[in-house]
């Protein structure tokens, strides 16, 4: 029989361990709500990715001025016009992207949209078979000739083992895509000059436009990705336009801010990134990839080594 006397003391005792948890409640909040901002390959805040199609013979210039500036590069090639007038041999194509990442154009660069999913399938399976063949190894991005996609292209590649694919709309900012079947880059190299035939005025304004976005690159402080496309044999011809291309390449070469990446590589990256596992309270994170991924949480860079639990604090 429960007594006044025992029935106080077993309220006090309740309300004793009540307080005891609210006390630790409140000495170790859930910090569930903290930011979690991605950095890119060995911590940095910027990356630069430059890509080019087609495979012309322009591109052995183009590739040994990259490798003389230390820069790499992704290059879609379309496989069924290597050894044809003004392409690559098939025999050279290993040895000249050494170093650079080999990814899909198509077989024979037509505009996919108007194309049966059949035949968008066999474009983009032909040419990963091919490239693959002459690279030893897996070709897993492509660009879209002349930049077209629709939805129902998109939808045929999606099984493919394609897992990026470059459009030619220039976004003219530097985030990373949301959709990377739909990936948008920052800009056309040299912007839309020599558009417009014999229009030097345009021609400035276009060569203005895109060293100032340059330029907000390299002086950019937070998060930015500048990708910049273009096609080798743009530079061949009238012009000076080789010395442009170096003056670029000299302008964004070995700075210590900028990750150096292809495509693909980026690509890797940012997948292992949203794999990471975090526990509730972000005291702990799992890395299940074989890379290593940089976060930055209140400021502070942590490095989640590859196959690792570390703890965050």
């Amino acid at each position: 029989m429960i007594t006044k006397l025992n029935l106080t003391i077993l309220i006090v005792s309740w309300l004793t361990v009540i307080n005891s948890v609210n006390a630790q409640t409140n000495t170790a909040p859930v910090t569930s709500g903290i930011p979690i901002e991605m950095l890119f390959p060995q911590g940095k805040s910027k990356a630069l990715i430059l890509s080019f199609d087609d495979g012309r013979v322009a591109d052995r210039h183009l590739v040994n001025l990259m490798n003389t500036y230390g820069l790499v590069g992704t290059f879609h090639l379309n496989s069924n016009k290597l050894g044809s007038k003004d392409y690559l041999n098939r025999e050279e194509i290993i040895e000249l992207y050494k170093g650079h990442e080999v990814s899909c154009h198509t077989a024979n660069h037509p505009n996919l949209p108007s194309l049966s999913k059949i035949d968008v399938i066999y474009e983009v399976l032909e040419d990963r078979k091919e490239l693959e063949r002459l690279m030893d190894y897996p070709v897993r991005g492509m660009s879209y000739p002349f930049g077209n996609t629709s939805d129902l292209v998109i939808e045929a590649i999606s099984g493919l083992g394609i897992e990026y694919a470059r459009t030619v709309g220039d976004t003219f900012n530097f985030s990373i895509p949301v959709d990377m079947l739909k990936w948008q880059p920052t800009i056309h190299l040299f912007g839309k000059t020599n558009y417009i035939p014999n229009d030097t005025a345009n021609d400035r304004r276009e060569l203005a436009q895109f060293y100032q976005l340059t330029t907000d690159f390299l002086k950019a402080n937070s998060l930015a990705l500048y990708y910049v496309w273009g096609h080798s044999w743009e530079y061949d011809g009238p012009g000076n336009k080789w010395a442009e291309v170096e003056k670029f390449f000299k302008m964004i070469s070995n700075n210590p801010d900028i990750c150096y990446t292809t495509q693909i590589a980026l690509v890797d990256y940012i997948n292992a990134y949203k794999n990471l596992k975090f526990s509730v309270d972000k005291t702990m994170v799992t890395n299940l990839s074989s890379i290593n991924v940089f976060v930055k949480i209140n400021g502070k860079v942590f490095t989640i080594e590859a196959g690792s639990t570390k703890q965050l604090n």
